[in-house]
């Protein structure tokens, strides 16, 4: 989008790296839902299902399906009634869900953000549910955590996959002298799972938009020039921040306004070009300025010597 970008991506040492999307595939998919000790696990599946009638993510939507395929015939009978209020998700409260008529206030969200919230209200997430969240985030999936008026019912699990070939690509990043951070909203159990399949050098896990950019900043503060990649509308002030913005091509339009290069290819691997195109620049740039100076030495040379014997010695410019 600019040729200044291009330029600088040629000199970036630190790459943050947005996880969904940019590493993994992001079409997270409902995997299994594990019920809390004490707790029917067909209501789980039912509160999962109601909080996420409204959800048009693809794990919402996978939530659902799994959620159908469950319970089967009993399905037709979950449908959100009229006057239902959708909770959305937002990066600050990081849970969304559902508030019924009937009163019932349904979230399901991060481990962390339903744990605050079951506290406020007088419940404590069971240790047994406690270890389940940790299992599921070991083993590189998403946990959920699912509450019906703040009572932890149990655990939804998402999965990701990693995209092929991408721990190649760092490896050739780390060569090149850049270091790679992955950011992502997951738990630190998941992000270590997912940093580690991938191969990224360091991550950042819970993250929001503000500790994006805070690490941006820290980064910068620190004499290092930082590279994002995102595709979300919340990776648009990270975006906009670092000194090369990288957005995906099947990004929002928000993150590609945002960003300085575009990967129409959503490849991991035009990284790599973005960068190796800059540092062509800047040497045929280095190779320019030293030809000019080349050939300026030696017009100069040769007036020098003409002056010096005194005689006139045609000398071309061209």
């Amino acid at each position: 989008r600019a040729g200044r970008a291009v330029e600088a991506a040629g000199d970036v040492d630190v790459l943050l790296l947005d996880k969904t999307g940019t590493i993994t595939f992001g079409n997270r998919s409902a995997d299994a839902f594990k019920a809390a000790p004490g707790v029917d696990k067909n209501e789980l599946i039912e509160c999962a299902l109601l909080s996420s009638f409204s959800d048009d993510t693809p794990a919402g939507k996978s939530i659902v399906k799994l959620a159908q395929k469950l319970l089967g015939k009993d399905a037709e009978g979950v449908t959100l009634p009229a006057g239902a209020a959708a909770i959305p998700f937002t990066a600050q409260t990081r849970m969304s869900g559902v508030n019924l008529p009937d009163g019932r206030e349904i979230r399901k969200g991060s481990p962390d953000a339903i744990a605050h919230y079951a506290e406020a209200r007088g419940f404590k997430v069971a240790q047994e549910l406690r270890r389940e969240v940790d299992a599921v985030a070991a083993r590189g999936s998403t946990p959920l955590l699912v509450s019906e008026n703040g009572r932890p019912l149990g655990v939804i699990e998402l999965k990701d996959i990693v995209k092929p070939g991408i721990k190649e690509q760092f490896a050739a990043l780390r060569r090149m002298g850049i270091k790679t951070v992955m950011i992502t909203g997951d738990n630190r159990l998941t992000a270590a799972a997912i940093a580690s399949e991938a191969g990224v050098d360091d991550f950042i896990a819970e993250a929001t938009p503000e500790s994006k950019l805070a690490a941006i900043r820290r980064f910068q503060k620190e004499g290092h020039l930082v590279a994002m990649t995102g595709d979300g509308t919340n990776d648009a002030p990270a975006l906009n921040f670092a000194n090369v913005g990288l957005s995906m091509g099947s990004g929002t339009s928000v993150a590609k306004d945002a960003s300085d290069i575009t990967l129409l290819d959503d490849s991991f691997a035009s990284i790599a070009t973005a960068v190796m195109w800059g540092r062509s620049l800047y040497r045929n740039i280095q190779r320019f300025v030293l030809f000019q100076l080349t050939i300026n030495f030696a017009a100069i040379t040769i007036c020098f010597i003409g002056a010096l014997f005194g005689t006139d010695m045609p000398v071309s410019y061209t």
